[in-house]
């Protein structure tokens, strides 16, 4: 589907995982909106679950705003529930959810995670660990917004202490609660992580 502005395919896509609610907060809508036209404004493009509800919608809807080449991708079975968004410039209907995730993976260069439910946490989790297996090198960020994900991080670095994880894989997550640095961070690291860390292939996963 396009939008009548079209814009170009961007060079650098930030896959943005986000709650299809928009919380109790409205710092987090606030966030959702700021990232979607930061993305914009830099240049850059947007990947997402291709909903038009809850923060899912706020960020998509600022990123067509300001310019950004925004791809959704989102189940048929979601389709619905999540209500596709019409005015993308590209939106995948998949089959699956795993279809979903390793093609919102394949289309970005960054992840970044905003407040949301277990689907957000999941989404984290997986490319996370998809990351701790060598499947990609892309950049992965945290934007704990009013605090939300503390007690989250505090668990994480329990899970260090305990020995279930290592403090290098928990630095793999960049934290942060400003939206210009963080995403200027991802990108950042995004430029330099080819050179120096391999490749990504989600075809093995």
């Amino acid at each position: 589907m396009h939008h009548a502005s079209s814009a170009l395919p961007s060079n650098f896509n930030v896959c943005v995982y986000c709650g299809s609610r928009a919380g109790a907060d409205t710092a987090f809508a606030a966030a959702a909106a700021e990232v979607g036209t930061l993305i914009g404004k830099f240049g850059w493009g947007l990947v997402y679950g291709g909903g038009n509800v809850g923060l899912m919608g706020i960020v998509a809807d600022a990123a067509l705003a300001a310019g950004a080449h925004v791809i959704g991708v989102i189940p048929k079975s979601l389709k619905d529930r999540e209500v596709g968004h019409g005015n993308l410039h590209q939106l995948h209907v998949v089959e699956t959810m795993h279809q979903r995730k390793q093609l919102m993976a394949e289309h970005a260069q960054a992840f970044l995670a905003l407040p949301g439910g277990i689907g957000t946490l999941e989404e984290l989790y997986e490319v996370w660990t998809w990351r701790q297996l060598n499947y990609h090198v892309k950049p992965i960020g945290l934007l704990n917004v009013a605090g939300y994900y503390d007690a989250l991080l505090s668990f994480m670095e329990s899970s260090v202490q305990q020995g279930f994880l290592s403090a290098q894989q928990l630095a793999v997550v960049h934290t942060g609660s400003v939206p210009a640095d963080l995403l200027q961070s991802l990108h950042k690291q995004a430029v330099s992580a080819p050179r120096t860390s391999g490749s990504s292939d989600f075809s093995r996963i």
